[in-house]
């Protein structure tokens, strides 16, 4: 009788280690489920509050303030050229682009079209590289500008502010562009931030989202001139319009297609729907 009990018993402990292997198949798997699961949980509870494009109307800026790194300014920067023509200086301003350099042309206080290029942390970088484009024949008569320093910022907020909303009331009437950043082609909304702020020496991403994420909250009742104000015009969530703050619910911006860059107010019923943000960089 040992052998049937040698054979019944050897079934039984397979049983045993089966089900106990199993027991522990289950309970790994239910564990990588709800790491899983959590795991998708937060993500989407990332996306949805720890992003500025979903910061609804009124709570913007009372969140807890995350660190972001330290405003990038122009330092100094090279102007070449003074044309009565916009058009000569979009082509110039081109010519030096299709030279690799970081070109730009602007219409200035004094009504002339003017371009300037690339940036540098000091006047000898500055001066170095202009002397070497003028040997090449790149460039000729040329004058080195200090745009803003981080230390200038400091106990000078009133008169950027003011700077700020001089510079962008110039360009009040152009036309509105996708991708534009010049007079000649029209500007879209980040492109005229982004220009406004770099002739004051300010250094701002691209897009609308970027400078988004780059700029310290500001709460709706706490803006103040110069600050941008962003929506999100198509309530998907995500910043697609951004515009310059004058005061006194006023903002400058580049509405869209067929539109020139004009002012508008944050009272009107429709920015008060889709402001999702305000951002401050000084």
């Amino acid at each position: 009788m040992d052998n049937p009990t040698i054979e019944q018993s050897a079934p039984t402990g397979y049983n045993k280690r089966m089900k106990a292997s199993s027991t522990r198949r289950q309970v790994h798997l239910t564990r990588l489920l709800l790491v899983v699961f959590l795991t998708w949980v937060w993500g989407c509870s990332t996306v949805n509050s720890g992003t500025p494009s979903t910061e609804p109307s009124g709570t913007v800026g009372k969140r807890a303030h995350l660190p972001r790194p330290p405003i990038q300014t122009i330092g100094f920067t090279i102007q070449v050229g003074a044309f009565a023509s916009e058009r000569n200086a979009s082509a110039y301003s081109q010519l030096l682009q299709s030279q690799g350099l970081d070109a730009y042309h602007f219409i200035d206080a004094d009504g002339l079209y003017k371009v300037r290029f690339d940036r540098f942390l000091t006047p000898a970088a500055a001066l170095n590289r202009a002397r070497t484009l003028q040997s090449d024949g790149i460039i000729e008569v040329y004058y080195i500008v200090r745009a803003l320093l981080y230390e200038d910022i400091a106990g000078a907020t009133p008169q950027l502010q003011h700077d700020l909303i001089q510079t962008a009331q110039r360009f009040i009437g152009i036309e509105y562009h996708w991708g534009g950043t010049t007079v000649e082609t029209g500007m879209d909304c980040s492109g005229l931030t982004q220009t406004v702020y770099r002739l004051n020496g300010i250094d701002l991403p691209r897009s609308a989202r970027e400078q988004c994420a780059a700029g310290d909250p500001v709460s709706r009742d706490d803006l103040a001139k110069g600050d941008l104000v962003f929506f999100d015009t198509r309530r998907w969530g995500k910043i697609n319009h951004v515009g310059i703050y004058c005061g006194n619910n006023i903002f400058i911006h580049a509405p869209g297609s067929g539109k020139r860059i004009q002012t508008a107010s944050l009272s009107d019923a429709y920015y008060r729907k889709h402001f999702a943000a305000a951002r401050r960089y000084f």
